[in-house]
């Protein structure tokens, strides 16, 4: 398996943790009072534009030529730790 291919699946893997944690965050929510539920949605709602903006990210680092792969996977690890900062604040949040 190339570099390539092993850093889609790792950022795959990624993907998918962010969606178990994304619906853990939902279930609380859920949980949540009537005035307290707003803001926990309008953060999850966020938090899954963030994770949309991550898969778009993977799809074009797929899509690029050899030469320019690296440099989208650069960008693609600082959208990583943006989106891991803001899902742990908006978690914090949630306590």
């Amino acid at each position: 398996m190339s570099d390539r291919e092993q850093y889609v699946e790792k950022m795959k893997a990624r993907i998918d943790q962010w969606n178990a944690d994304l619906a853990k965050l939902e279930a609380r929510s859920r949980e949540a009072e009537a005035d307290m539920r707003v803001k926990y949605d309008q953060q999850i709602q966020e938090l899954r534009e963030e994770r949309e903006r991550a898969e778009e990210r993977l799809k074009e680092l797929q899509r690029a030529s050899e030469d320019s792969w690296k440099r989208l996977r650069d960008g693609m690890e600082s959208a990583w730790d943006e989106m891991a900062k803001a899902f742990r604040e908006a978690s914090d949040r949630f306590r």
